[in-house]
């Protein structure tokens, strides 16, 4: 485990579950407040199910104190190989989020290049993401390019 300025690195457990939800809460703001519950339940299960499936995903928090106040995600994705991802294999980066109180310190680079280490160790091709405008900087400064890919949804 690494320690970090005023923080600890490491992956998270099973007993994060609760933790883990509130954080990924924080991210859609008043909308998860607002909106049903059932989310919540469907992500501790999916959590439960891939926390300890290091083959697939990886969970890295940072405690302060002994309380998590920072976590990203890495899930790889498989698809079929083509030429921008010859081996068809993507990690998707998401749910990067540090408490307002602990911004400033470095974690969600600490976190993302956890997630890059972690997705050259499962030999993933590429890492895809969507960010805020405001995380834009640090993205790139870690090596990330927009793409001229549109992306689009359908919700079901």
């Amino acid at each position: 485990m690494s320690r970090i300025v005023n923080g600890r690195l490491r992956a998270a457990t099973a007993q994060d579950c609760g933790d883990l939800v509130r954080l990924w809460g924080l991210l859609f703001g008043d909308v998860a407040a607002t909106t049903n519950e059932p989310w919540r339940q469907h992500a501790a299960g999916w959590f439960t199910r891939l926390v300890d499936d290091a083959d697939n995903a990886r969970f890295p928090v940072i405690e302060v104190d002994g309380a998590i106040v920072a976590t990203a995600i890495g899930t790889l994705e498989l698809g079929v190989p083509n030429p921008y991802c010859a081996k068809g294999r993507t990690v998707r980066l998401m749910n990067v989020i540090t408490l307002a109180e602990h911004r400033g310190h470095g974690f969600a680079t600490t976190l993302v290049l956890d997630v890059l280490a972690w997705a050259r160790s499962v030999a993933a091709d590429r890492v895809d993401l969507s960010a805020t405008p405001a995380a834009l900087p640090l993205y790139a400064k870690l090596g990330f390019t927009m793409t001229s890919a549109p992306r689009m949804k359908l919700v079901l």
